[in-house]
């Protein structure tokens, strides 16, 4: 473990003006709820925004509102991706279903996912993991010829575009996130966005009854951010990491998934979040197209896009622990995003039962992420391209 400047492996900078923001909006929840829900209206050309405690809360409470309007028990979803989102499929009662993935673009392998409808399928969750823009046009065909709901996961990839379209607003209904590391954060939160008269609806049905958090994980979420705004930055960001209790780093199958409207304190906190989102994407954008330009490792397609991590492939499992030590002794954020696929949980593996995923293993035995986010100095970029090509010549 270094002590001194080290980079966190993914982050959303927040200032003292957004904890500001956040202590007005603490005085005003229902005019800031308001002003953040028409705002994210006009942004995303949708007619129902519902904005929640987190994405995982968000993702639950679409697959509640989904389960009202069909009788369809089974989600399908990629066999590599987070793992909050089987833990929101099952919290909601419903059934995971594995599909495997193409490795190069971390989306559905299309020949697999017509075989993955049955009478049984609710929906499709349609992931842009890394924030990748998945093939949701495709998918959505694949889906309307069943009958199946679409939701498009843009946890990872909110304000980025495909032809023309909002990643998040192509599908049935779409979840974003502003955790903690995406592109923009309150520290957590999250928003359900649809178009559908139908769904929202049957969301508007459940979401009266979601309750508003109480005072007291208000404070702790106050306390939460302050210190995040604090010990996110490079130059401290190796205390916390330092910490093992707070588990930096680690991914862990979530045992709850509360559900709860967004409080005022966050909603304040998102108060210029058009300015920050774009900022955001904007810098994540150039970092990837340099990193790789400089990069001589395998990546996935296309340029000029907000990578929320830059996604690469070692060569061997043995060589992505040799990759992770090193970034780890030396403070430059590398990551092993998700490290099995989803059908080696072990509260997925009754689910499964025992189906494997060989493509969502390999991508999980050799994956690594590099940061993206403004943190990042010329330093870091020479000393990651450094490890990674050292890496292929080795």
């Amino acid at each position: 473990m270094k002590i001194g400047r080290s980079l966190p492996p993914a982050a959303a900078p927040l200032g003292w003006r957004d904890v500001c923001h956040g202590i007005a909006g603490a005085f005003t929840p229902r005019r800031s709820l308001r002003a953040r829900e028409e705002e994210l209206r006009r942004e995303f050309g949708v007619a129902h925004v519902f904005p929640v405690s987190s994405g995982s809360a968000a993702l639950r409470l679409t697959l509640t509102a989904l389960k009202s309007l069909s009788s369809g028990t089974d989600v399908v979803i990629p066999a590599y991706t987070c793992f909050s989102v089987p833990a929101a499929i099952l919290k909601a009662q419903l059934r995971p279903v594995l599909c495997d993935i193409t490795p190069s673009t971390f989306d559905f392998d299309h020949g697999l996912l017509e075989k993955a409808l049955t009478s049984r399928t609710l929906c499709v969750i349609s992931h842009h993991l890394f924030g990748i823009p998945s093939d949701i046009e495709r998918t959505r065909a694949t889906c309307r010829a069943h009958g199946v709901f679409v939701v498009e996961d843009a946890a990872q990839a909110m304000g980025a575009e495909q032809n023309g379209h909002k990643l998040g607003t192509v599908g049935d209904v779409g979840v974003f996130s502003f955790g903690r590391g995406k592109n923009i954060t309150c520290g957590s939160g999250g928003v359900i966005v649809t178009n559908s008269a139908e769904i929202a609806d049957a969301i508007a049905r459940h979401y009266r009854d979601v309750p508003s958090p109480t005072l007291w994980e208000d404070v702790k979420d106050f306390v939460s951010l302050v210190l995040m705004a604090i010990f996110i930055r490079p130059r401290l960001y190796w205390i916390p990491a330092a910490l093992p209790f707070l588990h930096l780093g680690e991914t862990v199958f979530p045992r709850e998934v509360p559900v709860r409207r967004l409080s005022g304190i966050k909603a304040g906190i998102l108060r210029n979040w058009q300015n920050r989102l774009a900022r955001s994407n904007r810098i994540r954008s150039e970092t990837a197209d340099d990193l790789r330009e400089r990069l001589l490792v395998r990546t996935a397609p296309g340029r000029s896009h907000p990578y929320l991590r830059l996604p690469i492939l070692a060569s061997s499992p043995k060589e992505k622990d040799r990759l992770c030590s090193f970034s780890k002794a030396n403070g430059l954020g590398l990551s092993v995003a998700y490290p099995t696929p989803l059908n080696e949980i072990p509260e997925m593996r009754a689910v499964v039962n025992g189906q494997q995923f060989p493509s969502a293993r390999k991508v999980a035995a050799n994956l690594l992420t590099l940061p993206t986010h403004e943190w990042l100095v010329e330093k870091d970029m020479r000393a990651l391209t450094t490890l990674c090509r050292d890496s292929r010549s080795a």
